[in-house]
């Protein structure tokens, strides 16, 4: 029953994880596609757009040029960003 329950929040959409939601390319990505990500938050979010639109990103390494965004961001999420 325990099982069927837990099912029954994934069929309903009420629990979702990141990796579904794999890929997400960095410069076509909206807020909330990029909230998905590790360590993204919203005001996060609006800042890779905001930078992203004076500079697309060339490299998924680039997304470190943004402010706020280390290596530890990066590496979180190194297998889930694109930028085709």
């Amino acid at each position: 029953m325990k099982y069927a329950r837990i099912a029954g929040l994934f069929t309903a959409g009420l629990i979702s994880f990141s990796a579904w939601s794999c890929p997400v390319n960095i410069n076509t990505a909206t807020a909330e596609e990029l909230i998905e990500l590790k360590n993204i938050g919203a005001a996060k979010a609006e800042d890779i757009i905001e930078y992203r639109s004076a500079q697309p990103f060339k490299v998924p390494e680039d997304l470190i040029k943004v402010s706020g965004v280390g290596e530890a961001t990066l590496s979180a999420n190194k297998d889930c960003i694109t930028v085709e």
